[in-house]
This record gives C-alpha cells, structure tokens and sequence, in this order.
C-alpha cells in the first residue's frame, strides 16, 4: 500500500483538483470572444515554472521556443551534455578555471556551471574536435552576444554527435500541467540523461480555452515542426557549401543562412547540430499518453510526407483512457489516489466539445474501432501502469490489442504504485519513481541504439 505520506497528500491534492475544476466550470471563457481564444494558454498561475537554462548544469541545457505564431504552442528543447565528446567529463576543477577566467578577463562561466569548466588556452591542441566532430574549444561551449547576455551553449561546427529526438507530453487532465513546470522539467531531464536523447516537451494548448482537438493538433504540429527544421538545416549546410565549399564559412554562421522576413534565423541550432529526426520517440504522461498515441497514428498516416521524422516508438505512462462501459479497475479503484474517476469525468467534460462528449470518444477510448490506421502498423508501445490506478486495466487491455497483431508492447507494472507516481511532484524523488525512468530507458533504447549498438548501454 502507498505510504501514509502518500495518502494524505493525495487528500489534499484531490480537494485542489476539485476546486479548480469546478472553478473552470463557474467561470466560462468569456462570450464577447465567442468563447474561444485561439492563441491558448499552456500553464496556469498555480504551476511553479522551471526557468530554462542554456548552460549544462546538471548535465542538461535547456531552451524555451515558441514555434507557432498563431497560438501559445511552444516547447522546451533538453539537450543532454552527452551531445559533447565523452572528455569533457574529464574538466579542470573550479579553482583552476577562475583563475584562468580572471586572466583572460572573460568575466564569465562556461555552459557546465559549477559542475566542471574548461580551461581556456592558446595552445591550438586543446582546442581539439571530439571524435564525434564536434568543436570542443571555448566558443562552442561559452556563447556570449555582443551585449554580453546569452552565456549558454551553442554548436560551433557543423558535423557533431547526432542523438535520437523524444517528444514529450506532460499531464494534467488536459486542464493545467505545463511543460516548463519544476516536475516536467524534472522528469525530462532525468530522461534525457538516461535515454541519451534530445527531448522536446510540448506546451500544448489547455482546456476549456482551448477544446479538443487543439491539444492533439498541437502535438502534430510540433512533428511536422521539428521535420521542418531538419530539412531547413539540410539547406541551410547546401547554401554554406555552395557559397565556398564549406572551408571558408565561419563555425558561428553555419546555421545561420536560412533566415526569416525579419532577418531571424529560422533554424534551430541545437537541433540542426545534434538531432537525428529519424530516431524519434514518443512519451506522453497520463493525458499526454492520449496525444503521444493520436500523434503516432497521425504519423503513421502521413507516412513518408513527414520525412525524415520516423518514430519508432512510443511510451504511454498511466495513459488518461476512459470507456462507457466500466472495467473491474475502474469499478473496483473509483476512488483511488489523486485522480479519482469523478474529477476524470469532470476534465473530459472540461476537454471534449459539449455536442462531442461522449466517454467512448476516439479520444478517450483507444479501443473503438473507428480510430485511426490499422494497430498492425503501429510502431512499437511500451505502456507503464500502476497498481493503485484505476485506468490501468483499459491501458493494459489496448496492449494486448497491439499484441495480437503482432506489434512490440509490453506492459511495465509497479506495485503499490499511484497515477502518476514517477511524474508527480511529490513523488519524482522516490527510488520507485528513478526505476521506472530506468526501465523506461532500457526498453526505449533497443528502437534508438544505431545498428549494431543495441546493446551498449
């Protein structure tokens, strides 16, 4: 059984959720707008935010982008420090940088923060490219503009370490959650150290501003985005070889040849640098288990007009699925902890259009059968449930459908284990919690490993 701990956090947790849905229920989106606001919201004011940090502190940089001028959808891009050569673990101490900071007169960190710093040197050998090709001097590490503001990373060469790309989709009922949330920020790096990917969690937009089918177009917004981005790199490297062969275009502009009206840069440097599109994974976290499975049928689908983006697999932890006629979990554990079927409800009621509202929605109920393409080309899905959860049979019951058509899908099961036990707050410092991102990792890289590498982990 869950701690004491546990449950009387789950009672006060429970009370909040069910003011606040209740509140979205008494305060409707205001008419004059036509009850609807486009742009969207993608947090709440109660939601503590993460600020991003483009430095490797803790082993992972972090950046915000706003990638859809029309709507709020953004996504915070994890880029694990593993994207650099394996010896810049081997950095010189603390003490040794100052001093060496102080005599340049930089007045400046590196991108790894207190954990470990450069040493800044004349000698050209030091300035050496990693075995992936990736630039290891002082400038690739340590950006700094003109006015002396961004201190974060940023790739100085063009061949570096490609690593596999995760999309990640937070939870919360479809009613709050946020992607740059302390939790969310938490659990995604933590998964992009284990996994060694690069991950994009999604800031969808929220209900009841922004009703169903936004959040799921949101999630296949960012796959064609981040299929955009790889072909505008793949430009951006034509463009620089034709204009002198590559040799004589500085490290700092190679991304920078595709620009907008405006004159911005319309590639991501992070991604054009280290992302491999065509390893793409899925996780999606309770509500998010419900988009990260749309978006791969959607993909599925598109087929190869989303090129090169190929997902290859997907995780659904918890997923928030529901169904008119009741499972034994759903009848005999209404009441679990945290997310009782009840407020559920109420969030579907919050999310579904009013004339759509039904339980056996392709949203909510994976296994109707007017959804999507057939499961026999879904990719491989691993499906994380708990015991205490009473969504959990629905879940293990659409894997069993992917088994039977011979598609990869085991089913990870905890013990004593709640919703969202390895997501929440309170919970994502727990042993279970670490365990359950490890296996996920394991699993994860049997799809992402490059060929002949599946087992290097």
């Amino acid at each position: 059984m869950p701690s004491v701990a546990v449950k009387l956090y789950s009672v006060f947790f429970k009370f909040l959720l069910k003011h606040r849905l209740q509140n979205r229920f008494q305060n409707p989106i205001d008419e004059a707008n036509g009850g609807h606001n486009t742009f969207g919201v993608t947090s709440r004011p109660e939601e503590t935010i993460a600020a991003a940090n483009p430095s490797f502190t803790d082993g992972v940089a972090t950046k915000d982008i706003h990638i859809d001028s029309f709507t709020s959808l953004s996504v915070r891009i994890f880029l694990p420090d593993s994207c650099l050569s394996d010896s810049d673990s081997k950095l010189q101490p603390n003490s040794r940088i100052r001093a060496q900071i102080k005599k340049a007169d930089l007045g400046r960190r590196n991108s790894y923060g207190s954990s470990g710093l450069v040493e800044l040197s004349s000698n050209p050998d030091n300035n050496r490219r990693s075995s992936y090709g990736c630039s290891l001097d002082a400038e690739s590490l340590i950006t700094k503009s003109d006015s002396g503001v961004y201190r974060g990373y940023s790739p100085s060469a063009e061949k570096c370490r490609k690593m596999p790309v995760m999309l990640q989709f937070h939870g919360g009922g479809f009613v709050s959650g946020s992607g740059d949330s302390v939790a969310n920020d938490f659990f995604c790096r933590r998964i992009a150290k284990l996994c060694d990917v690069i991950v994009l969690a999604v800031g969808y937009r929220l209900a009841p501003e922004n009703r169903y089918p936004a959040a799921f177009d949101d999630g296949f917004k960012v796959l064609h985005w981040l299929a955009k981005q790889t072909n505008l790199a793949e430009c951006s490297r034509s463009i620089g070889s034709a204009r002198g062969g590559g040799a004589d275009i500085k490290k700092a502009d190679v991304h920078r040849h595709i620009a907008d009206a405006f004159g911005a840069s319309m590639v991501e440097p992070w991604l054009a640098a280290h992302g491999d599109p065509s390893r793409c994974v899925l996780l999606g976290v309770s509500c998010g288990a419900n988009i990260a499975d749309y978006v791969t049928r959607k993909a599925v689908e598109a087929g190869k007009r989303l090129d090169p983006v190929k997902v290859v697999a997907q995780v659904l932890m918890y997923p928030f699925f529901i169904g008119s006629v009741p499972t034994h979990s759903e009848i005999k554990l209404a009441n679990s902890y945290f997310y009782d079927k009840a407020m559920c409800i109420l969030a579907w009621k919050l999310f579904l259009p009013e004339e759509e509202f039904d339980l056996d929605h392709p949203a909510a109920n994976p296994l109707v059968p007017v959804r999507g393409p057939p499961l026999k080309l879904m990719p491989p899905t691993l499906t994380v449930v708990a015991e205490h959860d009473w969504m959990r049979d629905r879940a293990i019951a659409y894997s069993e459908e992917l088994r039977k058509v011979n598609v990869d899908a085991p089913v990870l099961e905890y013990k004593d284990a709640v919703h969202e036990f390895a997501t929440l707050d309170m919970l994502l410092k727990t042993p279970q919690a670490q365990a359950c991102a490890e296996d996920i990792a394991i699993w994860v890289k049997k799809y992402i490993s490059l060929r002949g590498h599946e087992f290097s982990y």
